[in-house]
This record gives C-alpha cells, sequence and structure tokens, in this order.
C-alpha cells in the first residue's frame, strides 16, 4: 500500500477522532468526556483533535451530524423502483396535512427513548441519549442559540411548504408555516420531557395534538418584504461553475446547473429563504445555501437539523408534495465563493440569478433574497417597456437596478 497524500491521512484521522468521539461521549457522557480520552481512544495526539475539530462541543455536535447522515434510510414502498431510490418512501396519494401531519409526528416520536413502549433497540436508546445533551449545549451560549433559533425557522419552512403541496387544488392557498412552527413546538417539548422525565410521554397524544394543528387557524399569510427598502437586483452576465454539493433536504446531489435562483444565507439570516421561495416564479430552481463564519461548532448544527426534518420528511410527505427548496451547507464557502460572495459571515444574505449557466442578476443585503428571486418578472416587464431589446442572458443591456 502506498503512502497516503496529506489530505488522505488528514481525512483518516479525521474519521478516527469522529469514531473514538462517539464512543466517548456514548460511554462517559458528553460532560464528562475528556478530550484525552477521546485522543487515547483514537490514538492520536490532544492536538490531532483539535487540528480537526476546534473544541469539545463542535466534536459532539460533529458527531451527532454523522450520526444522523448515516441513519439508514427507511425502506421505500416499492422495492422494485431504483429510480426512486432518492426520493422518499410516501404514504397514501390522498394523504391529508392532518395524516401527514400525524406521520411526520409518529416518525419523529419514534426516535425517542420512551420508557416502556417496549420497541426500543439497545442501538436506539444508546443513539437517542448520545443526544441528551444537545439543547443544555445549545442553551449554554448565545452564539449557538441565534442561529439554532432560525434552524428551527428554516426547518418550519421547509414542513410548511410541504404541508401547502398536500392541500386540493380548490382550497384556500394559505400558508401554513405557522402550523409548522406549533407542531415542532410540540415535537421538541416531547424531545426534551422524553430526556428529563422518563414515562411522562404518551406518544399516542403528541400524535394526536399534532394532527389536530392541521384545524388550527392561526391567521398566517405571507406579507411581502416592503419593497422601497430592500436592495435592487443588479443585471450581471457572469460564468455560473458551482461545485458540486448535497441537497441536504433529499440526502442527493443538489442542482445547481439548472436555472433559478441561489441564496448566500449567513446562520442570522435563514428566515430569508422563505423569500427565495414566494418570490421565485413557478418552475425555477430555488437553492438556500447556508454559510457560517463559525464552521467549525456551526456548520455540524445546520447539517443536523436539516437532515433530522428529512428523515421524518421521509416517512411522511409523497414526492410530490416535497418542498423545492434546497438546502446545502456550505462548509467550506466554495459555493458561496462561486456566486461571487468570497467573505462570509452569518449576517450574509446575498442571493444570484441564474439563467443558461450564467449569472444573470445579483443583490446584496437584507431582502437580496426576494431581490434576484422576482427579478425575472421585473425583466420581463422592462423588456416588454423597452420594445424587446435584449442583452446576453436575456437582459436588457443597461446597468440599473432591476425593480
Amino acid at each position: 500500500m502506498g503512502r497516503l497524500s496529506r489530505a488522505e491521512l488528514q481525512q483518516l484521522n479525521r474519521a478516527k477522532v469522529l469514531a473514538a468521539a462517539r464512543d466517548e461521549f456514548a460511554g462517559r457522557g458528553f460532560r464528562d468526556a475528556k478530550v484525552d480520552g477521546i485522543a487515547e481512544r483514537a490514538g492520536l495526539t490532544r492536538g490531532a483533535v483539535y487540528s480537526n475539530f476546534p473544541g469539545k462541543r463542535a466534536l459532539y455536535f460533529a458527531v451527532l451530524a454523522e450520526l444522523a447522515e448515516r441513519a439508514p434510510e427507511p425502506p421505500a414502498p416499492d422495492a422494485a423502483a431504483p429510480e426512486a431510490a432518492h426520493e422518499p418512501p410516501h404514504p397514501e396519494p390522498d394523504s391529508t396535512v392532518f395524516e401527514a401531519l400525524g406521520a411526520f409526528a409518529r416518525a419523529w416520536v419514534a426516535r425517542l427513548p420512551l420508557a416502556g413502549t417496549g420497541a426500543d433497540t439497545d442501538e436506539k436508546r444508546g443513539s437517542a441519549r448520545l443526544g441528551m445533551h444537545l439543547m443544555p449545549e445549545i442553551l449554554a451560549d448565545e452564539s449557538i442559540r441565534r442561529p439554532f433559533g432560525q434552524l428551527l425557522k428554516l426547518d418550519a419552512i421547509l414542513l410548511g411548504l410541504a404541508l401547502e403541496r398536500l392541500r386540493p387544488a380548490d382550497a384556500p392557498h394559505g400558508r401554513l408555516v405557522r402550523v409548522a412552527e406549533a407542531a415542532l413546538t410540540t415535537l421538541y417539548g416531547a424531545s426534551q420531557l422524553a430526556d428529563a422525565a422518563p414515562g411522562f410521554i404518551e406518544p399516542f397524544n403528541v400524535v394526536r395534538a399534532c394532527e389536530q394543528l392541521a384545524s388550527l387557524d392561526l391567521n398566517d399569510a405571507w406579507p411581502p418584504p416592503y419593497l422601497p427598502y430592500i436592495p435592487h437586483a443588479q443585471p450581471a452576465d457572469e460564468p455560473w461553475d458551482p461545485p458540486r454539493a448535497v441537497d441536504a433536504v433529499r440526502g442527493a446531489p443538489a442542482r445547481l446547473a439548472e436555472d433559478g435562483v441561489v441564496g448566500i444565507l449567513g446562520l442570522h439570516r435563514l428566515e430569508a429563504a422563505e423569500e427565495l421561495v414566494r418570490a421565485a416564479p413557478p418552475g425555477a430552481t430555488v437553492t438556500a445555501v447556508l454559510v457560517t463564519a463559525n464552521p467549525g461548532e456551526l456548520a455540524p448544527l445546520a447539517r443536523l437539523s436539516v437532515v433530522g426534518l428529512r428523515d421524518c420528511l421521509r416517512q411522511a410527505f409523497p414526492p410530490s408534495a416535497w418542498p423545492r427548496l434546497q438546502v446545502v451547507c456550505d462548509e467550506s464557502g466554495a459555493l458561496a465563493a462561486a456566486a461571487g460572495v468570497p467573505a462570509v459571515s452569518d449576517a450574509t444574505e446575498a442571493a444570484v440569478r441564474i439563467e443558461s449557466g450564467r449569472i444573470v442578476a445579483r443583490a446584496d443585503g437584507r431582502g437580496a433574497c426576494h431581490a434576484a428571486a422576482s427579478a425575472g418578472a421585473a425583466v420581463q416587464a422592462r423588456t416588454e417597456r423597452a420594445g424587446g431589446r435584449r442583452g446576453r442572458g436575456g437582459y436588457i443591456n443597461e446597468r440599473q437596478p432591476l425593480s
């Protein structure tokens, strides 16, 4: 066997550290786990652990994210359909919002260590107990709490969009994100009580409570941004050559080459992902790229949040109801750089519009997602006013805002 390259050796050491940390956290609990103990289990030095992860909490988040990403997918209803390998198993074709919320809640509750259910395996109990310190660690630090709140906003947007797609065509087209927020509030509360008060949670009651949210009127409406205060999308004509990336919502390669809009969002601005979807024209591919100034701790937390939601979506929604929003966790910043955003922070909000393999419009600052996503309609209107004069990429050759 030849010598490993530096990159291969680093990848091998990282895998050793993750495996050792998983055993240390499972055996001693997060609070009592020691970095020296992890290094000893991995057969590496303490410095080698810190060269891969900035601290014990970052390592803990990374272990939980890896476990979630490696969890086996639920079996598809038709194992003879390999082309559907990346599509979620689906319930009956006549699924309703009521049924989907119930199925989603059942999938969520099934992951919890519920005393007395008789259904827990040692592996399941161990995995659940490994995550018992997640919320205490989030609560302990404001720098973690704020992005986590935005990650939950993103989860609620994804769940709400999926619920909206289940309604009959003749039903009122209201927003269901607040219903999704209420469901997640119920389920996260159940998760905390399952850890803090074993035997208290009655799974059937939790599922029934989530089902009943389908009929709850929360006066949910989508208020568009106040347009005078959002930036204009500027016309552009630049190559678009994004690196390969994974859509965390589907666990499959992200479709980044297709026409659509890509938003670059710091972890304090994730709620703007909804503006990408609401303002984009029908048929456009919509992608939210998650970036952070603290990738060591926050990037695995972001992956954990989205993947945890995905696993429940798979068991509750037909493929036709999955939200069209793609989510990419851009830990290295390579995708943001390809979009012309080389420096990122947790407050970043920028967006680009893609047509025929080129960036044809871009916006930056608060409201950029709405500006770039709605640029197509604005361009079409301006083109008509200009008598059909169009430049390369479909845009008028005038360096003026697209308003």
